[in-house]
């Protein structure tokens, strides 16, 4: 078992390092884990299935794990810093992974996550009702498949970044993902940006940069 673990991060980033545990061992995983621990580094890590997760909840009991997600969390009991407000919003519950990946990320980061579930363009009125939601956030996550058209309908209604998530949901003509990607890099709204398909992930961690840069900045005024 061998791993370099970036101790300085955080420093550099903003935020510490965060391990991918898709194709990584059990006992790969629960080395990293250990050594962040010791490092008082809160561990976060992505795409780990339930059965690594059984076995790594037992060695870690304060541990959190999101089964939807897929993500593993150990809290830091020492970090005491949180930031802005972050929204996520989703087309339709077949997304749910993607979302929840992002919004297991952005709480990581420290931020304040509302989460606006299916409402989607089939039935626009649904968003209309949850907009006042948004109100006060520094980013907001739009995480769709299909046609993609939800990130678009939400920046043409709010003054904040949005960072759209690509899902590989829908049937032959999506070509997993793709038809969403396009559509999304397409957007007529300008305050719409994109990350790759189903990067829950990296759509928290932006969303949480930008969070916390802001807190930064109010804080030097």
């Amino acid at each position: 078992m061998e791993f370099n673990l970036d101790t300085d991060r955080a420093r550099r980033c903003g935020f510490p390092e965060v391990v991918y545990g898709e194709g990584k061992s059990l006992a790969t995983l629960k080395g990293i884990f250990e050594k962040q621990v010791e490092q008082q580094i809160e561990v976060f890590a992505t795409r780990v299935d339930q059965e690594k997760a059984e076995r790594l909840l037992a060695h870690f009991p304060s541990a959190r794990y999101n089964s939807i997600g897929r993500t593993f969390r150990i809290p830091n009991a020492h970090r005491k810093e949180r930031t802005g407000k972050i929204a996520i919003v989703t087309a339709g519950t077949s997304d749910m992974p993607v979302a929840e990946e992002a919004k297991e990320t952005a709480e990581w980061t420290g931020a304040k996550v509302i989460y606006i579930q299916d409402v989607g363009v089939a039935g626009p009125h649904r968003f209309l009702e949850a907009l006042p939601q948004l109100e006060g956030a520094v980013a907001v996550i739009v995480v769709a498949g299909m046609e993609a058209a939800l990130p678009s309908v939400v920046g043409g209604y709010v003054s904040c970044p949005i960072i759209a998530v690509p899902t590989s949901v829908g049937y032959g003509a999506s070509f997993g993902g793709l038809a969403a990607l396009l559509g999304m890099l397409n957007s007529c709204a300008s305050n719409v940006t994109v990350v790759n398909i189903d990067a829950g992930f990296k759509a928290g961690y932006v969303a949480g940069l930008i969070a916390k840069n802001a807190r930064h900045v109010r804080h030097e005024k």
